[in-house]
Parts: C-alpha cells; sequence; structure tokens
C-alpha cells in the first residue's frame, strides 16, 4: 500500500506551533485530508467518531510527549482494539533515546521520528511506513 496523499490524516501534538510545521510539511507533500488533536485524549475521540462516521484516518502522526494522553498511550489504545490495530502510526519525540524507540516499538509503533526534523526526513519515515 502506497502512501496516498489523498487520505485521511491525523497530526496530534500539544504544541500549536508543531502541529502547524508538521500541517505545512504534508499540504507540501501534497496532502489535503489532515485534521489536528491537541493532546491524546481528543486524538482518540475523534479516531473513533471519524470510524463510526464511515471516514476513519488512515494515518496517525503523533507527539510522544502530551500532557492529558500521551502519544505511546494513544498508541497502547489503537493497537489494542481491533477496528484500529493496524492503523500506521508515526510517533514523534523531541526524546532520540534507544529505550523509548524500543518501548513504541513494543507497542506497535509503524515509525518513529526525533525532532527537529525537515520534510525530506518525514517522507522517507512515511514512505517506509506505507512500503
Amino acid at each position: 500500500m502506497a502512501f496516498d496523499v489523498k487520505q485521511k490524516i491525523l497530526v496530534v501534538d500539544d504544541m500549536s506551533t508543531m502541529r502547524k510545521i508538521i500541517k505545512n510539511m504534508l499540504v507540501k507533500m501534497g496532502c489535503t485530508n489532515i485534521v489536528e488533536a491537541d493532546d491524546g485524549k481528543p486524538a482518540w475521540e475523534k479516531i473513533q467518531e471519524a470510524y463510526e462516521a464511515g471516514t476513519p484516518f488512515q494515518f496517525i502522526l503523533s507527539d510522544w510527549n502530551m500532557p492529558g494522553m500521551t502519544g505511546l498511550e494513544l498508541l497502547k489504545h489503537i493497537r489494542a482494539d481491533q477496528r484500529f490495530n493496524k492503523l500506521p502510526f508515526l510517533m514523534i519525540t523531541a526524546e532520540g533515546e534507544q529505550s523509548n524507540v524500543v518501548t513504541a516499538v513494543k507497542a506497535g509503533v509503524s515509525n518513529f521520528i526525533v525532532k527537529p526534523f525537515n520534510q525530506q526526513t518525514l517522507l522517507a519515515k512515511i514512505e517506509k511506513i506505507f512500503k
């Protein structure tokens, strides 16, 4: 399954500036259907609502560190739910510690990207997920 720029994407980050940066990178790649959430909890609600409405998300990009529900907790919710357990999930974090990568991989993350990153790095990570 190749990356489709028309697919529905959810960008989750508690910092509006970071959501804007990621969204701008995705738009430059040609993506048009991007939804934002400012924390894992509203993101989880949006994921369920979109599924029930028949317009499910096809890709999640989530920050790790968020105050309400972390990206790791969101990932675990997604992987534990039969409806979403195959949903591609890119974890974004400022912490590149090996133990975090291992924790995310064990939780079922599709790929991992460390801040700061550029559009080329983001695209490479996305392409790797959708190969």
